[in-house]
């Protein structure tokens, strides 16, 4: 690696670096800051998180969902390199082409094959048809399938677009087209939600080491948990179904260390004040040369009660809460993706 950016970059002589020896962190010393993620916007952080939560772990979209939102809040390119067993360079990659595409980062065009058939403007009439209601289209239904979408394209007045059913799904799943019903959707209102991401953007780049991260993951049902064993065929062990779950639910409190990369915590039956300065004073623990800390929590009630603000007034404890509707913005480790089953 020292060889080939020996080759690539001759400083002395002022010649220009190019993107790959910039995204190089700790390679070439004063050339450039750390790699991380742009500002995540709400719709953004939604996103991320709802594939990272739902999504299989050994999945590309999770594995690039997971670098990015780790990114974001501050996480450093090694530390992410750990969680997601990858290569640094990659996961400067997956940052890279999130910062000039967006979303689009998390499907990578890896794809060859033949000159295409259906050009550019055929693919957004195909589009502009799917987004239409079909009875404004003089057709006699209320939605589209991939069928009748196929049909009305092969038979209409004015553009035939002859299609498979296949090719046509591909299309709008390239397109972000999907068939889904009307959902809702909550959006940050936070009236300084620039401010507080701002001072966790400043916190996070400038003081790693003394930055934490606290939050709770819940609620966690108890519930028997299958495994696998030798059987015989057809008759594998058998649990039975627990309909009526009479042991409640759980919280997990965990604390997380930026600088450190540590996760600890507990389990807890409910959220509670007490609950959350007892996390805080573990935090403290964890650096008790009495120097400020800085620790990000959500921006619930339980977490700033008066009670928390006076002790962490007395023990230089700085709070920085993220806005409303945005926990996103959390650097709590890959949404509970550490949290313990």
């Amino acid at each position: 690696m020292t060889r080939r950016l020996a080759s690539r970059v001759v400083v002395s002589v002022g010649l220009t670096l190019d993107r790959d020896v910039i995204a190089v962190e700790g390679e070439v010393g004063g050339l450039a800051e750390p790699v991380r993620a742009r500002r995540l916007t709400d719709q953004e952080g939604r996103k991320l998180q709802q594939i990272v939560r739902r999504g299989r772990h050994e999945s590309v979209r999770v594995r690039r969902a997971l670098i990015i939102m780790a990114s974001a809040s501050g996480t450093t390119v090694p530390a992410i390199a750990r969680l997601v067993a990858a290569h640094e360079d990659t996961v400067r990659d997956v940052i890279h082409a999130f910062n000039e595409q967006g979303l689009a980062a998390l499907d990578p065009q890896w794809a060859g094959g033949r000159p295409r058939l259906i050009s550019s403007d055929d693919e957004e009439f195909i589009v502009t048809a799917a987004t239409t209601r079909p009875v404004k289209l003089g057709r006699p239904f209320t939605h589209w399938s991939i069928r009748k979408l196929a049909d009305y394209l092969a038979d209409n007045p004015v553009r035939v677009v002859k299609v498979g059913r296949e090719r046509l799904r591909q299309i709008l799943r390239a397109h972000g087209i999907s068939f889904q019903r009307t959902r809702t959707w909550k959006e940050s209102k936070d009236p300084d939600k620039d401010v507080k991401l701002d001072r966790i953007e400043e916190v996070t780049s400038r003081f790693p080491d003394r930055c934490f991260a606290f939050d709770q993951f819940g609620p966690l049902s108890i519930r028997p948990c299958h495994g696998t064993c030798w059987a015989r065929r057809t008759r594998p062990d058998r649990l039975p179904a627990t309909y009526h779950r009479t042991h409640g639910i759980r919280y997990f409190h965990g604390c997380y260390s930026l600088g450190d990369d540590q996760l600890w915590g507990v389990i807890r039956r409910r959220k509670g004040g007490d609950h959350t300065l007892a996390a805080l004073k573990s935090i403290r623990a964890a650096r008790p040369d009495g120097a400020p800390i800085y620790v990000i929590l959500d921006n619930l009630s339980a977490n700033k009660t008066p009670a928390i603000r006076a002790w962490a007034a007395r023990h230089k404890v700085r709070l920085c809460f993220t806005p409303t509707s945005a926990s996103w913005a959390n650097p709590r480790p890959s949404s509970g993706r550490c949290a313990p089953s």
